[in-house]
């Protein structure tokens, strides 16, 4: 049987070491891991090829805001599990995490058991929650919509959003992406009208809903 593909999506290097050390010693011979530290190298990997069969990915990514990284995956890829991984371990985030599409939400703090159990039960096909998940926890229909819109969009839209979201101009943006003027135009139209707003003020409120966690 072939070894299973598993995407480590986190900044830190040292997490990345300790999840490696994890599932190395949890799974041997069984796992092929490969790495990503941005979420422009996580699509990178994801593009390469299409092999994947799961990626633990971190809630504050560089390239995402908070849950957006989580949503474009599920939009582009929405036979691939993913299993968020976070040192925010409140029931909200994991409610989200489940509300928005993952297949598992595993705490930082975690013991390399907790993980390497945690990563066999979804790739056998099911989910995992730490114990602490609330039921009535949900997601607003505001959000929700949010996150229908930002699913939709292509995996350079995205980029382009996250740039109109730190402020950069259309002309700032080209340049960055090596693309013209116009190509960022009609990029933005488009966004705009995938999430149903007006302005650039409007999509990057948008975008950043999907950063906070609500309080209750």
């Amino acid at each position: 049987m072939a070894a299973y593909e598993i995407l480590i999506a986190d900044d830190h290097p040292l997490f990345r070491s300790a999840l490696q050390q994890a599932l190395t010693l949890g799974l041997g011979d069984d796992v092929r891991l490969s790495e990503a530290a941005s979420i422009a190298e996580l699509e990178a990997q994801l593009t390469r090829t299409s092999d994947w069969d799961l990626v633990l990915l971190d809630l504050n990514m560089p390239g995402a805001y908070g849950f957006s990284g989580l949503v474009l995956l599920r939009g582009q890829y929405p036979q691939l599990p993913v299993v968020m991984i976070s040192a925010q371990e409140d029931a909200a985030v994991v409610a989200r995490s489940r509300e928005f599409g993952a297949s598992g939400f595993i705490p930082k703090s975690s013991s390399l058991e907790t993980i390497q159990q945690a990563v066999r039960v979804v790739l056998d096909g099911d989910v995992w929650w730490p114990s602490n998940i609330d039921d009535v926890a949900h997601v607003s229909a505001e959000a929700k919509a949010a996150s229908e819109g930002l699913a939709s969009l292509t995996p350079q839209q995205f980029r382009v959003l996250t740039m109109v979201c730190d402020g950069l101009l259309n002309k700032q943006i080209a340049y960055e992406l090596s693309v013209s003027e116009a190509t960022i135009k009609a990029h933005v139209t488009a966004i705009f009208r995938k999430l149903g707003v007006r302005t650039r003020t409007q999509a990057a409120l948008l975008l950043q809903q999907m950063g906070s966690i609500p309080s209750s």
